[in-house]
């Protein structure tokens, strides 16, 4: 990959370093994340170096998430799952700069509650639709 070097995700797609594959193709390879929230954790990567979902060109976008469904489909028939936890993080918590959707195999009383961090509250509806019409306007310029 053309400008990219030392990336340990990259490493794993072009077969330059092991991992346990899951499932490979053109788009996308997925393996067992090393350090798994719960066994059967599996990450899924572009097989293009990209660092964040917003570097993602729009026409891999569908095609990346269509493997994500892919896999997160599988985890009940394959590990038991009731269900699955999807996340990707962009810079913040993001422990390797390659684009990495993660699939959580997830059942009912598993312990993981909701989100992974502390939830609040906009102090009015003032406040929300002001940071909504921030996003508006980013997103409609």
């Amino acid at each position: 990959m053309p400008g990219v070097t030392d990336c340990a995700f990259c490493d794993i797609v072009t077969g330059a370093s092991p991992a346990h594959v899951v499932f490979s193709d053109d788009v996308a390879v997925a393996f067992l994340d090393a350090r798994p929230v719960f066994k059967g954790h599996v990450l899924v990567v572009p097989t293009e170096h990209y660092v964040t979902l917003a570097d993602l060109p729009a026409g891999l976008v569908g095609p990346l998430f269509t493997r994500v469904q892919r896999v997160s489909a599988a985890m009940p028939a394959a590990l038991g799952a009731q269900g699955s936890f999807v996340g990707e993080n962009n810079v913040v918590s993001q422990s390797v700069p390659h684009l990495h959707v993660h699939v959580v195999p997830r059942t009912r009383g598993d312990g993981l509650r909701g989100f992974l961090w502390p939830r609040g509250r906009y102090a009015d509806d003032a406040e929300a639709e002001a940071y909504a019409a921030r996003l508006r306007a980013v997103l409609s310029g």
